[in-house]
């Protein structure tokens, strides 16, 4: 029997949500876009919640969270949740960026999270994020914030912006200055070397201000304030010799993203076996640590379904029964065994391009994934009819961590972290396997949908 998700179609789906998704404002965006045309509702936070059983969505910020409550069975109805982060490292336009030197424009960035830095050099990179303006600004160049979350404050009004266009550029210094790159490799001060080149100081001296202005088509002092990060320009593109991977920027995490966005709106259109809600949450700043008012260990998850239970007429003893019987399944990318450097690997934990959903586990909890958790993903993936993996960090390594352990922690929820294979994990260009995506899709959906 074949897998329900087609392979190409997975495949090409996520490429174009990685291309239109260069910053976490963006993936929310087309993550709605497509939850709207599955005939999810948006749903405003500073309004009362729905009553009446239905496929809802909220964004705030770079967040988003989407529900279906077709097939619950009262407030104290247990949820399935798939879980996910939106934000990738990359580097952000400071508050007052503009640089000369040396007769060149600058910009001055800072660096956001944890990013492979020799890898953002010699590369065309464009912007986006999101830019706060006077409500009372006119313009339309730009995309507006297309579906409601948080409001905005008194007097603000928040646009997104992407510039796909090469307009900065972090030049590597040539070797005849540094002879010895090649044999100790590239040292890199963020402070001093990753300010990107973006013009000659004697053309168009105007500032990074007016600069957003004129995109945006409003006068300089209408800026107010911006969220902006850089993106490589390069699209996103299958590669191999016979197509079967893709390469591209930001699938860690939005690989995981699409892929439960994907699962949601399969999922909410069947009979589950016994009456459940079914969840997406894709938070924002994982990279950093997601302390914020939209990050995972923010009281964004808790209050949205402690809304959901008091809105179908339940108490907070519903919601904390609801919880009881939930399980959350926190997926974020995993390590596959790289060729270069199988050393650096656990010797019987091999991971697979192609081998399908990677379970992770952590005895010290790095990762959230216990017993019982682990076993409703592994018969999650014997439904779908995709293999699965074990995903252990060597013991004399440290071991990274993502959103799961936080959701546990706030919720006391089982839950579950996986992940999908790939390599160069927080470069600005990483790789990934076809076949993966559709087997991703597919567990998530059983998943979201137990037999």
């Amino acid at each position: 029997m074949g897998l329900p998700v087609d392979a190409d179609d997975a495949a090409d789906g996520l490429i174009e949500y990685l291309r239109a998704s260069p910053s976490p404002f963006h993936a929310c965006q087309q993550a709605a876009r497509l939850l709207t045309a599955a005939g999810f509702t948006a749903v405003t936070e500073t309004r009362a919640f729905p009553a009446e059983p239905g496929r809802y969505f909220l964004i705030r910020g770079g967040s988003l969270v989407a529900w279906s409550t077709e097939h619950a069975a009262g407030p104290a109805t247990p949820l399935r949740v798939v879980g996910a982060h939106t934000d990738s490292p990359n580097l952000r336009v400071k508050p007052q960026p503009d640089l000369a030197r040396a007769g060149w424009r600058q910009l001055g960035v800072e660096v956001y999270g944890g990013p492979l830095l020799n890898s953002w050099l010699d590369r065309d990179l464009g912007l986006s994020g999101r830019v706060s303006l006077r409500a009372d600004s006119t313009g339309d160049a730009a995309e507006s914030v297309e579906h409601p979350g948080a409001a905005d404050p008194a007097g603000v009004h928040t646009r997104l912006l992407h510039i796909d266009e090469p307009i900065l550029r972090i030049s590597q210094l040539a070797i005849h200055l540094d002879r010895s790159v090649n044999s100790e490799g590239v040292t890199l001060n963020p402070q001093q070397h990753l300010a990107p080149i973006w013009g000659l100081e004697s053309t168009a001296p105007q500032g990074f201000r007016q600069f957003l202005a004129d995109r945006l088509d409003v006068h300089a002092d209408a800026v107010l304030g911006w969220d902006l990060m850089t993106h490589d320009t390069a699209p996103p593109r299958r590669i191999g010799a016979s197509g079967e991977l893709i390469a591209g920027g930001r699938l860690d995490n939005l690989a995981t993203s699409y892929a439960g966005t994907r699962a949601l709106i399969a999922a909410s259109g069947r009979r589950p076996a016994q009456p459940l809600t079914r969840l997406l949450v894709l938070f924002d700043h994982e990279e950093v640590g997601s302390v914020s008012e939209r990050g995972a260990y923010s009281a964004l998850l808790p209050a949205v379904l402690e809304r959901m239970v008091l809105a179908a007429g339940g108490s907070r003893d519903d919601y904390h029964r609801a919880l009881a019987g939930t399980v959350i399944a926190s997926g974020d990318m995993a390590h596959a065994t790289h060729p270069n450097y199988a050393e650096r690997h656990e010797p019987q934990h091999q991971i697979t391009v192609g081998g399908g959903p990677v379970l992770k586990i952590n005895n010290n909890l790095r990762y959230a994934t216990g017993a019982p958790g682990a076993a409703a993903f592994v018969l999650a993936c014997e439904q779908a009819g995709v293999p699965v993996q074990h995903f252990v960090t060597r013991s004399d390594l440290p071991c990274g961590s993502t959103v799961g352990p936080m959701t546990a922690a706030l919720t006391g929820a089982q839950t579950v972290d996986f992940g999908a294979p790939m390599l160069s994990m927080h470069s600005a260009r990483e790789m990934a396997g076809v076949a993966d995506q559709a087997m991703y899709i597919a567990a998530l959906t059983a998943f979201l949908d137990p037999a």
